[in-house]
């Protein structure tokens, strides 16, 4: 009990006790009614005092209890004062104290985890939504933001149909609001730049009712590979029919009686023999591009001599430009190293010197030359003057089986896996391969590669 009141019970009590002595005093010379009633009035202003004084004081240990637990889940509370303790309120001061520490532990715990969920979702790449029971957005991360085109972020309580307009989505999730049962669609939001999303959507608990929590994940990387896998079916389907279809029917012009025509028969065998050959180069490439692919190697990469790998690729092709009347120009070779497989590198060269050679026109010319770049590196460009690439097709030439004329590159005798080879070779030895062309004026392609630190000058 607090020192003032205490002395004010002391001071209350002595003006009793001396009320009382003087009406004793008093007594012996009055009337003994009068005597009562005096004894009455002191006692009942000595209990409206004592009662007076016993109220404040309770009221202010209430007061105090009252703001204590008001901010019972203020970090500081659990060092804010309590009422003045005695032996009748020490117990439950520290009960509260306990308590105070206990929630204030308890909320420190459930913050950080709900701080831990939030940074979680948000950095997912996966688009999360949450709606109630009203189609009102209760949570959305940054990655359906992003998948949905929006340019700010939504706000608490949005109504879902002013953040999505794709009634396939909205179907989907009203659904499962109405059913509680989970579902399950694949959809393309309009401006998503073409990105598809399959879209799951589960019963959420938003009490007292349920919503529904929706997660897009987004499969266009898979619909593009799906997409380049049926292509390229096809595409091999397309260029084995062919051979297949000539060598069919040539052996069965044999069979049926064409042995005995002197005349043709060795023809007939000779287009057997060339449709065979074609058969086998498509298999060939198909082979390589697998193994360049998978990314298996067969050996440790080595130092390879840009010089030697151009020498080695113009005598290759150097017969098959003299049957067709293009002249082969050396330019300056920087004798530069560089890392990768010396086959591989010659098969890339081969492949560009054979393409340019053969889509090029009688008297033309192939140049070819191996220049120091930027960056410490070895840039070898191959120029023709062939009839050059449509601006269309350019960005697709690297792409297997693609011909940007099909009746002539199948009459030169291509698989139409060339240039995709040289891509694969290039990228495996960390270098960058484009291509610039003019349509009536010759193409140029240019290989970039790391030079290695012992390489030297020509």
């Amino acid at each position: 009990m607090p020192t003032s009141i205490r002395i004010r019970l002391f001071v209350t009590c002595f003006l009793l006790i001396a009320g009382i002595v003087v009406l004793v005093d008093v007594s012996r010379s009055i009337n003994t009614i009068v005597l009562v009633v005096l004894e009455i009035c002191l006692c009942g202003i000595g209990a409206a005092v004592m009662t007076s004084i016993f109220s404040r004081a309770l009221a202010w240990r209430i007061e105090r209890l009252r703001s204590f637990t008001d901010n019972l889940l203020e970090a500081a509370q659990s060092e804010s004062p309590l009422p003045g303790e005695d032996d009748a309120t020490r117990a439950l001061n520290q009960s509260l104290r306990r308590m105070a520490g206990r929630i204030h532990e308890l909320v420190e715990r459930l913050s950080q985890e709900s701080n831990r969920l939030d940074a979680i979702l948000k950095s997912m790449r996966e688009g999360v939504l949450a709606v109630d029971h009203q189609m009102r957005v209760q949570f959305a991360n940054q990655a359906l933001e992003n998948a949905l085109g929006l340019k700010a972020p939504v706000a608490r309580d949005t109504p879902l149909v002013g953040v999505v307009r794709d009634p396939v989505f909205l179907s989907l999730i009203s659904s499962v609001v109405s059913t509680g049962t989970p579902a399950t669609c694949r959809l393309q939001f309009s401006g998503a730049d073409s990105a598809v999303f399959e879209a799951h959507a589960s019963p959420f608990a938003v009490p007292p009712h349920w919503g529904a929590l929706a997660i897009l994940h987004d499969i266009t990387g898979i619909e593009r590979l799906e997409r380049v896998r049926r292509d390229f079916v096809a595409n091999v389907s397309h260029e084995l029919r062919t051979p297949l279809a000539a060598i069919r029917g040539y052996a069965e012009t044999l069979l049926g009686g064409a042995l005995e025509d002197t005349g043709h028969n060795r023809r007939f065998v000779e287009v057997i023999q060339a449709q065979a050959i074609r058969l086998n180069n498509i298999a060939t490439d198909l082979l390589t591009l697998s193994d360049l692919e998978s990314g298996r190697r067969d050996a440790e990469p080595g130092p390879i001599s840009v010089e030697d790998a151009v020498n080695t690729a113009l005598s290759t092709v150097e017969t098959e430009a003299k049957i067709r009347g293009v002249r082969l120009i050396r330019g300056p070779i920087y004798d530069a190293l560089v890392t990768g497989h010396a086959i591989r590198l010659e098969q890339a060269l081969v492949n560009l010197l054979d393409n340019a050679v053969k889509f090029n026109k009688p008297g033309g010319e192939v140049r070819i030359e191996a220049t120091p770049g930027k960056d410490d590196r070895i840039v070898i460009s191959i120029s023709d003057t062939g009839a050059g690439i449509p601006s269309s097709d350019v960005s697709r030439i690297f792409e297997r089986f693609y011909r940007v004329d099909r009746a002539r590159s199948r009459e030169v005798g291509g698989t139409g896996l060339g240039l995709s080879i040289v891509k694969h070779v290039v990228e495996r030895m960390e270098g960058v391969i484009s291509v610039e062309s003019r349509l009536g004026q010759g193409s140029t392609f240019t290989i970039s590669f790391p030079r290695r630190p012992e390489s030297r000058a020509a």
